[in-house]
């Protein structure tokens, strides 16, 4: 193979093929070797079967130069990476001193005896280096045979994550030193469709360097924009003009770049303008307020919430009258008026956001579908309220959603 970097990506555990977690070291790994202009071409991932295994290692040999393997590396009979690739590569497993050394100071360190069973974590593949884990008792291994550079990892995230940036990323700068620089740029917009930008942006995707291409992204579109250059500085400029051109197009829609998403935006833009923000929500169930609580300094804007499921609340917590909840029903566009009024008043903030719709799957009558929403946004001199449809499942409604709510919220403060 060219001195190109061609690396698979093999996560090894039954518990991700039976959905029971989610392969996130594809996500973080494929990530990072981005950063670093490092190719990753494929993603897999094989059970606790030494033959099933051994047969990955036989396709990843095939098609890549590096192997990155996370999982399989504990002291059970079940954890069988390095028995796979030994008999692979047709190497004996042998005791490292060095690794068994650092297991005994690991369980001394924690006063406690070593079980016997870790042992089987300091035999090491004839030939290979260790890639040390300070955090754990697994060592890593680097072993490069037939062409291929193989790098075994642990599975938990906080031993494989500094083991991959402090290890592998140097080692693998070293072996592909002539690499390129790769850079993409996010684009993130809201308040237009998909397949509305698709028939605006052929010519951009039709690219070759540097490419355009959307991501999936519930309730928002979000682009990609990615080169390659002799630097990064070489990539960026790339990237510039038709970053540009996607801003004209689509600018009033753009929202944020890379890793901006609607909450932190919104904060920030809160933040900036020293105003504050008050949620009252129904079908969203507090959805929304989890939201803006995940981004750190939020309490300095974001004052507090109500989850007004029932009548009662929207009525006695705020101020929704009788008469407006007989006559227009809670799923109404004047409910979502008063509750985001209510709020506001009741919690004295800048803005307030109100909340009121049919989630589903049951619920909706002819008049008022599953799906229909209400979206309330009130400031001391307006308050706009948006109807809102969807078809979608109710994860999906209460999502999309939040999502509006911030955006509209974004719209009342250009």
């Amino acid at each position: 193979m060219a001195n190109r970097c061609q690396a698979e990506l093999i996560a090894v555990g039954s518990e991700i093929l039976l959905g029971q977690i989610n392969n996130s070291h594809a996500q973080f790994i494929s990530n990072e070797l981005a950063k670093n202009g490092l190719y990753v071409y494929h993603h897999g991932a094989v059970g606790d079967n030494e033959a099933r295994i051994r047969t990955a290692f036989e396709i990843a040999s095939k098609r890549s130069n590096v192997v990155i393997v996370t999982g399989g590396l504990g002291p059970t009979v079940d954890d069988l990476t390095k028995e796979a690739l030994a008999a692979f590569l047709n190497r004996p497993l042998v005791l490292s001193e060095a690794a068994l050394e650092h297991l005994m100071q690991y369980f001394a360190g924690r006063q406690r005896q070593m079980p016997e069973e870790n042992r089987k974590q300091a035999y090491c593949i004839e030939g290979g280096e260790l890639i040390p884990n300070e955090n754990g008792t697994a060592p890593g291994q680097y072993i490069y045979d037939k062409g291929v550079h193989f790098f075994l990892l642990p599975g938990p995230p906080l031993e494989m994550r500094p083991m991959l940036r402090n290890f592998v990323l140097p080692r693998l700068t070293e072996i592909f030193g002539d690499r390129q620089a790769l850079i993409s740029r996010v684009l993130h917009f809201c308040g237009i469709g998909e397949s509305d930008v698709d028939q605006q942006i052929q010519d951009l995707t039709a690219g070759e360097n540097p490419t355009v291409a959307p991501l999936a992204g519930e309730g928002e579109m979000l682009l990609r924009i990615t080169a390659t250059a002799d630097n990064e500085a070489a990539a960026r400029a790339k990237i510039a003009p038709v970053e540009a051109e996607l801003r004209r197009r689509f600018g009033p829609y753009l929202y944020g770049v890379d890793d901006d998403t609607l909450p932190s935006v919104v904060g920030r833009r809160l933040t900036e303008r020293q105003e504050t923000l008050s949620v009252a929500e129904s079908c969203t169930g507090g959805l929304l307020a989890s939201m803006l609580t995940d981004i750190p300094g939020s309490s300095g804007y974001f004052l507090g919430g109500v989850v007004a499921y029932d009548n009662r609340v929207k009525q006695g917590l705020l101020g929704v009258p009788a008469d407006v909840l007989e006559r227009d029903g809670a799923v109404s566009e004047a409910t979502a008026r008063w509750m985001a009024e209510g709020v506001r008043r009741r919690l004295s903030t800048t803005y307030g956001i109100g909340i009121t719709g049919i989630a589903g799957p049951g619920g909706g009558t002819k008049d008022k579908p599953v799906g229909l929403v209400y979206v309330g946004v009130a400031n001391e001199h307006q308050t706009q309220v948006y109807r809102l449809q969807y078809r979608v499942s109710r994860a999906q409604v209460r999502l999309r959603t939040c999502k509006q709510a911030l955006w509209r919220l974004l719209g009342m403060m250009d």
